[in-house]
């Protein structure tokens, strides 16, 4: 593996000029391996080297200014660290010892003894130093990534961390990864106590809101199976259908992946990255780099110019101790270079810098590494000044204790708090540390290898909830291979009007499409549930939003309902015209033998009858729901109670032998009239009683008809609607029953048959309705019912009144006295010819007992006969019967 900054060490010089000592390799390196050891990319990051330029920027702006320890300059030591374990302590102990051998607890450091140790940028670098600084209580500052470990007071008390805390970013990438739809994505973690926790924290964040995780690789934190997992890990990625991966881990972590990337040409997929890859790692361009279209998340940072112009003087005449310096002119800017005492010999050209070094080489913006090494060199400095502001202090007489700096310098740290030249405040003490912003970076690979890392947005965890990250699509370079937004799912997405359905055994975000039921929607894609339509609403065809329904109800302008209000009008204004015929024809036989008044009475009722069902036609409302049932039962009562006292009457008339006193009293005091106000008293009461306890009331049906809302009257109480119908079937049987009795009477005037029939066909209208009404919902419910009654109310009418109409209109002849007398005549005569007395051939001797009894029977014929002509015309009472 390659080697990495670290550690740096500060301390102060207390003469005039400064004090600079500049170590760069491994403790001890003979100057002839030099080149050999920069020309191999494995050994040494040249992305580190920026870590050596700001902190010596950093260290010349201090010395510099007057205001921070005044009189005193800071020197520095700087070494190289191997990240392999073999080697960690080698620079530490001779950074300790100040001597080019490791001898522990011992120190060749009389004077000018670092304050201060900077390390970086991996954190099991620093946890390895920190646990041998710890025995000194030695004073360490990380500019690594931060990291909850190294935060453990009690395991390491002389360790500082200046970057901030990354508690939000799990939040800030499952907000990206929603902002794209991603719901399918994979991820890659460090196999030790960063990737536990990364992965409980951001996998609890992504089950909060519905992503998952499609897999998991682990790379494990062994220096002897990295470099296999690394390269195992790439196909196994590249096979899997998530098109999103989530590298979360520092540079070191992700350095082997990155490295083994250069094997595969393309491997499609959009990487999520936590922090920058250090662009010297791959070694040599490519066209088609892997990772170009990566989103980057970096800790925000104000950029400081003056490191930028730093770096563009840097050069090796004017730091002619920096060796690796010399060594990059020679070899990029091709400079004479003397490999013996490593310096530079001349034939340079003018005005060249590190600025014109490729990216993929030296990268001189500022990373998030670099940014915390300068605040952390500002950070002990400050410390420092602190301390000694505190000294002089305590001493005014300068007789205080000498070379206590490291231990004395810890409180110092500790409550450390500054704001930087870029104006943002830096903290050491991790329980004051705050969530840090982010800036959301989109790396661009340009062939020749020109590549460039491009804000597209930012992440703020303390902005309000819907304004916490910023993202500028259009700016975004996606992945080779993605002409568009790339999609990273694991089922496509429902339509609305499908809902998702789970796969067993699958995650969540793997699922089936199931079409939402009736009368249920999903406006949305991806609803885990469909939601029902309210009851004045329905679903449309694709089921994808809610319809306000349709009012409806049975009205004047329906069809149907000029239909039926043309047959109520129709058939009552026919009713008048009966009436008026039978007004006019008052004085005939017909008129006068069927009971005047009686015939008044049902002509009236029968008009009102088909009004009636006006009164179901129309916006119901709570009056005329009310009306509609008793105005229909109360009127059918009145007609069928009139028919009722028609039908006894003419039994009363005719089929009483030898009528008496009580018989001709009871004909003549008309009290058979009573039955009408009995009869419609009963049913009076029936509806007073249905009307008290559950009454009709306006109600609407909204599941009959799809998309319609039928406004209908509610019977309320479905027994007494029951007991109304029964009540008048029963009076119906009964006048059918006292028509049956009559019906061998003289059908000279005689109603009895057609009362028989039309009490057949009302009695069949209605015990026909019940199931058929019970069969219709809504407006055919209502119309049913309208049509019985008008059926009904038009066969009493048909039956009764129109052969007696034809007879007045057609045939008036027949409704003269001199008819009706010649007619009986006539029929006796008949009977007397056709007698079995005249007739004997026709009978046999057998049958003289039947033949008497024929014989008294036409003679009883002929009674009743003249009977009735003598009603008719000679009768006090012919107005009353039938």
């Amino acid at each position: 593996m390659g080697t990495e900054t670290g550690p740096v060490a500060i301390g102060p010089d207390y003469a005039d000029s400064s004090w600079v000592t500049l170590r760069m390799g491994y403790g001890r390196v003979r100057t002839s391996d030099l080149a050999s050891e920069i020309s191999t990319s494995i050994q040494y990051r040249l992305g580190s080297y920026q870590y050596f330029l700001v902190f010596i920027f950093a260290i010349e702006e201090i010395n510099r200014n007057t205001h921070i320890l005044p009189n005193t300059s800071l020197g520095f030591d700087l070494y190289n660290i191997n990240s392999n374990q073999w080697d960690t302590l080698e620079a530490p102990f001779i950074c300790l010892t100040g001597m080019g051998i490791m001898i522990p607890n011992y120190t060749c450091r009389r004077q000018k003894k670092a304050a201060a140790l900077l390390t970086g940028a991996s954190w099991a670098t620093s946890a390895h130093i920190a646990r041998l600084l710890n025995l000194y209580k030695y004073p360490q500052v990380s500019f690594g990534p931060f990291d909850t470990i190294l935060s453990d007071r009690r395991q390491y008390t002389s360790l500082y961390q200046t970057a901030p805390k990354d508690t939000s970013l799990s939040r800030g990438i499952v907000l990206l990864l929603l902002h794209f739809s991603w719901t399918w994505v994979g991820l890659v973690l460090l196999d030790d106590h960063n990737g536990v926790e990364i992965l409980s924290e951001l996998g609890g964040e992504m089950d909060r809101n519905q992503v998952c995780i499609a897999f998991v690789e682990m790379i494990p934190d062994s220096i002897h199976s990295f470099q296999y997992s690394s390269v195992m890990t790439i196909p196994r990625i590249m096979k899997s259908t998530a098109n999103v991966v989530i590298i979360y881990g520092d540079t070191e972590t992700v350095s082997g992946i990155f490295r083994h990337m250069v094997d595969f040409l393309m491997i499609w997929k959009v990487w999520v990255m936590k922090s920058q890859r250090d662009p010297s790692i791959l070694g040599y361009h490519l066209l088609f780099d892997s990772l170009h279209g990566s989103l980057i998340f970096a800790h925000h940072h104000a950029e400081i110019p003056e490191i930028r112009e730093f770096i563009q003087t840097h050069n090796p005449s004017k730091y002619p101790e920096d060796h690796y310096l010399a060594f990059f002119w020679d070899r990029h800017f091709n400079c004479y270079f003397s490999r013996t005492d490593c310096k530079l010999l001349g034939n340079c050209k003018p005005n060249i810098s590190l600025e014109m070094l490729s990216r993929d080489i030296l990268d001189i913006d500022m990373t998030e590494e670099s940014y915390n090494v300068y605040n952390s060199v500002y950070a002990v400095a400050l410390s420092l000044h602190e301390m000694t502001i505190n000294q002089i202090q305590n001493y005014p007489n300068g007789k205080g204790e000498a070379n206590i700096y490291p231990l004395k310098l810890h409180h110092f740290l500790k409550n450390t708090h500054f704001k930087n030249s870029a104006g943002n405040l830096v903290v050491l003490d991790s329980q004051r540390k705050s969530d840090a912003d982010y800036d959301i970076l989109n790396f661009w690979n340009f062939p020749q290898g020109v590549k460039q890392k491009m804000k597209v947005g930012t992440f703020s965890p303390k902005a309000p909830h819907d304004q916490k990250l910023f993202l500028s699509d259009h700016m975004i370079q996606w992945a080779t291979g993605f002409r568009e937004t790339p999609r990273s799912v694991c089922s496509e997405s429902c339509i609305p009007g499908f809902r998702k359905s789970t796969q067993e055994g699958r995650p969540a975000c793997c699922y089936d499409c199931t079409q939402c039921p009736n009368n249920e929607i999903s406006n949305a894609t991806d609803m885990d549930h469909c939601v029902r339509c309210p009851e004045s609403h329905y679903a449309n065809t694709e089921q994808s939003r809610c319809l306000q329904k349709t009012v409806r109800f049975l009205a004047y302008e329906d069809p149907l309902g000029m239909i039926l209000t043309s047959l109520a009008l129709g058939f009552s204004t026919l009713t008048t015209v009966v009436l008026g015929v039978f007004v006019k024809h008052h004085h005939t036989p017909i008129v006068k033998a069927n009971n005047r008044s009686l015939t008044y009475i049902l002509l009236i009722t029968l008009t009102f009858c088909f009004l009636c069902p006006l009164l179901f036609i129309g916006h119901p409302n709570t009056v005329t729901c009310i009306l509609q049932q008793s105005t229909f039962a109360v009127l059918f009562t009145v007609a069928l109670s009139t028919i009722l006292t028609k039908t006894i009457t003419v039994v009363l008339a005719f089929k009483i032998t030898i009528p008496g006193r009580m018989v001709r009293w009871i004909m003549t005091s008309r009290a058979p009239n009573f039955i009408i106000p009995i009869c419609t008293l009963i049913q009076l009461v029936l509806c007073g009683m249905w009307l008290s306890t559950s009454p009709p009331f306006v109600d609407s049906d909204a599941h009959t008809e799809h998309g319609h809302i039928i406004i209908i009257c509610n019977k309320g109480s479905t027994t007494a609607f029951h007991s109304v119908l029964g009540y008048l079937c029963s009076m119906a049987l009964g006048s059918y029953t006292m028509a049956y009795m009559s019906r061998n009477l003289p059908d000279t005037f005689s109603e009895a048959k057609f009362i028989a029939f039309s009490m057949l066909v009302f009695f069949s209208v209605w015990v026909t309705f019940l199931p058929v009404y019970h069969s219709t919902k809504g407006e055919t419910s209502v119309a049913m019912e309208i049509f019985s009654i008008i059926s009904s109310s038009a066969g009493l009418l048909g039956c009764i009144f129109v052969p007696k109409c034809y007879i007045i209109l057609f045939r008036s002849h027949r409704n003269m006295l001199n008819y009706v007398r010649k007619k009986v005549h006539s029929r006796r005569k008949m009977l007397l010819e056709y007698s079995p007395m005249k007739h004997h051939n026709f009978f046999s001797l057998s049958l003289e007992k039947k033949q008497k009894k024929i014989s008294v029977l036409i003679n009883i014929c002929f009674k009743y006969q003249y009977l009735l002509c003598e009603l008719i015309f000679e009768s006090p009472f012919s107005n009353i019967v039938l």
